[in-house]
């Protein structure tokens, strides 16, 4: 081979030295350009994870936090402690010896009074007021309704003593909602119980202050409530009354009763300032629910409501013409099942002189009656 076919060769490998060793730079130049790139994605996308996470925590923050808010016995103690100087022990004394109760204070028009039930007080002498502070004072009963169960009783005690409750709207109470109530059971002064609505709308009846007669629209609670505790507050959460405790079913767990706190807003200015109350409806008539069974033995399809046993004579039902036999199963257009939604429904919309239409069901047809209500008599002494 030639000298200068030599030299070519040389030549042409040293190129295709160079041209490897230039691919193998561009392709080293390129391969890191990439994973540079796609070392920044994975960075962009653990920045994106870690946000979604920060978030994910912050939420959960919240919702603990609203959990904390409405469950944590911190809550209850500082409710506690802004209303226990409000709660008041009342004891007096009656022909069968000692009685005692609660109550709390309330301001009506600039006065300070004591918000209690009426059998509390019922009967009772040397009535007798002592706040948390420990000082007790002489007390008056004002007025009274037993319908109600409830009493308003005057105290000449220091201004420092009162340290007023308010009182919200029963309107706006929800089975289910969460309440508290604090009172004096068997005379452990000061006590609080935490409970729920268990029930709104029922009716009591006591035999010896109403005479048979029933307290209507009351509110059913599972906080649990003894002798003692008649009279005392039972508060939302946000420490306002809604209701005052006033009576049990004897031998149960968990079944209280208390007086909305709408019917001590209707009353309250009575009771100050003439000692009573005579503001409750009065149809005249007695009866008893309907049901499936009740149904059968009288032979109708109807099987809610309330089937009228008894008309009292020259009273508003027996003036507007309803007879024994007719049900009951509404009023001005609302249902009425039951003996507690008619007594109810009479309790907070209606007042004596005004006029109602019945919904009745008599025989096979329905048919509307217009009552013009009468006040309850007088309660027995």
């Amino acid at each position: 081979m030639s000298e200068f076919g030599e030299r070519r060769m040389k030549a042409s490998s040293s190129l295709l030295v160079l041209v490897f060793i230039a691919g193998l730079v561009l392709g080293g130049v390129a391969t890191a350009y990439l994973t540079f790139q796609q070392i920044n994605m994975l960075k962009d996308d653990v920045a994106s994870l870690r946000s979604q996470i920060s978030n994910l925590q912050g939420n959960q923050s919240t919702i603990y936090q609203n959990i904390t808010i409405f469950q944590d016995s911190v809550a209850l103690v500082d409710l506690y402690a802004s209303v226990k100087d409000s709660v008041v022990l009342i004891r007096g004394t009656t022909d069968q010896g000692t009685v005692q109760g609660s109550g709390f204070v309330y301001n009506f028009s600039g006065a300070m009074w004591i918000v209690t039930n009426h059998h509390v007080v019922y009967g009772a002498t040397n009535v007798s007021v002592t706040f948390s502070s420990g000082n007790g004072y002489a007390a008056t009963v004002n007025g009274t309704d037993p319908y109600a169960d409830l009493a308003v009783l005057r105290v000449n005690a220091p201004a420092t003593e009162f340290k007023p409750l308010e009182i919200a709207s029963s309107s706006t109470l929800k089975v289910g909602e969460p309440v508290i109530a604090i009172g004096n059971p068997y005379g452990l002064v000061g006590s609080l119980t935490t409970g729920v609505v268990s029930a709104l709308g029922r009716t009591i009846t006591e035999q010896q202050y109403t005479g048979g007669y029933a307290i209507a629209n009351i509110i059913q609670t599972s906080a649990p409530i003894n002798p003692g505790n008649s009279g005392g507050p039972l508060l939302n959460y946000n420490g306002t009354v809604v209701g005052i405790t006033t009576a049990i079913v004897e031998n149960s767990q968990g079944l209280g009763f208390a007086i909305p706190s709408n019917t001590i807003l209707r009353e309250m200015h009575s009771l100050v300032t003439n000692g009573s109350y005579d503001g409750h409806s009065y149809l005249g008539v007695a009866g008893n629910d309907m049901d499936y069974e009740t149904a059968q033995t009288y032979s109708t399809n109807v099987t809610y409501g309330w089937r009228i046993a008894q008309v009292t004579t020259g009273g508003p039902a027996d003036n507007a013409g309803v007879k024994v036999g007719d049900i009951i199963i509404g009023i001005n257009g609302t249902p009425a099942r039951n003996m507690d939604e008619m007594s109810s429904y009479l309790e907070e919309n209606t007042l004596p002189t005004e006029t109602v239409i019945l919904n009745i069901a008599r025989g096979n047809q329905t048919q509307d009656i217009q009552v013009v209500l009468d006040k309850r008599p007088p309660p027995p002494v």
